[in-house]
């Protein structure tokens, strides 16, 4: 079917409009970007004169590094656990009527509506109380309070897409329970396991408000090490690691979405 004139204008104004909202929303970005290039100690904006020492500066400052590993360190633990948890919570919710499911649910999503300075401050008073050392397992435990209601959501949304016509011919032929979960059930859930993970893993990465409580000097996530740099420098070295931060996630998204599509991963199909 051929397309008037009142479709190509629409299809037109709506490609300009977001390529207007695009452009918006990265603007900032784009003005971090310059101003990291700045030779100056003092950040300005636009630079008078270029460097890259800025960058330089990001590699040779211990605590980013230190950071780092531990922030990697913890949003893969963090996200494995907050998986398989939030794997078996959805699986659960999803196949099963008991009495205090809508309590489950409930109390799973709670960490949504709970500020994550409370959840960080909650969890300092309960380890203090209880004489526990503040080690990475306790930053681990935050995170994974936080992250969990984000995977239970993500897989309980495939398992409710699931077709479950082939777990029941899978049965009709003779496959166990445990044999259809692996090779049926698990399979089929990938998009939302993947899904979950990722998203486990990028908050994880970037929270810094319920970490802030909870880290010390040996465990402080790269967030906190920013936080820690920018009390004591205004210099743009900040504006240098946020404009590696952006590159290296776009890199992984790209890579994601290479070998499970984002709109699948997503559930946006």
């Amino acid at each position: 079917m051929k397309k008037s004139t009142l479709d190509h204008v629409l299809d037109w104004s709506g490609r300009i409009l977001l390529t207007l909202i695009l452009g918006f929303v990265l603007l900032p970005f784009f003005v971090v970007l310059i101003a990291s290039f700045n030779d100056s100690a003092i950040l300005s904006f636009p630079p008078k004169s270029w460097s890259l020492r800025w960058y330089a500066n990001v590699f040779e400052y211990r605590d980013f590094g230190a950071g780092l590993v531990n922030s990697l360190k913890i949003a893969a633990i963090g996200a494995s656990i907050a998986i398989i948890a939030g794997a078996g919570f959805a699986y659960v919710m999803d196949r099963y009527d008991f009495a205090l499911k809508g309590l489950l649910n409930g109390v799973l999503m709670s960490p949504l509506i709970i500020p994550n300075f409370t959840i960080g401050l909650g969890l300092l008073i309960l380890s203090t109380s209880a004489s526990l050392p503040r080690t990475i397992w306790l930053v681990i435990a935050v995170h994974v309070i936080i992250v969990l209601p984000f995977v239970v959501r993500s897989v309980y949304v495939s398992l409710q897409n699931f077709e479950r016509r082939y777990e029941q011919a899978a049965e009709s032929l003779g496959a166990s329970p445990l044999h259809v979960l692996v090779t049926i059930t698990l399979p089929l859930l990938v998009p939302g396991l993947v899904s979950g993970a990722l998203f486990a893993a990028i908050l994880s990465f970037n929270e810094f408000t319920a970490s802030l409580f909870v880290v010390n000097q040996r465990t402080q996530t790269l967030p906190v090490a920013m936080y820690n740099y920018v009390r004591e420098y205004a210099d743009p070295t900040l504006a240098a690691v946020s404009v590696i931060y952006v590159l290296v996630v776009a890199v992984l998204l790209l890579i994601v979405h290479k070998f499970f599509r984002l709109e699948k991963v997503l559930n946006v199909e």
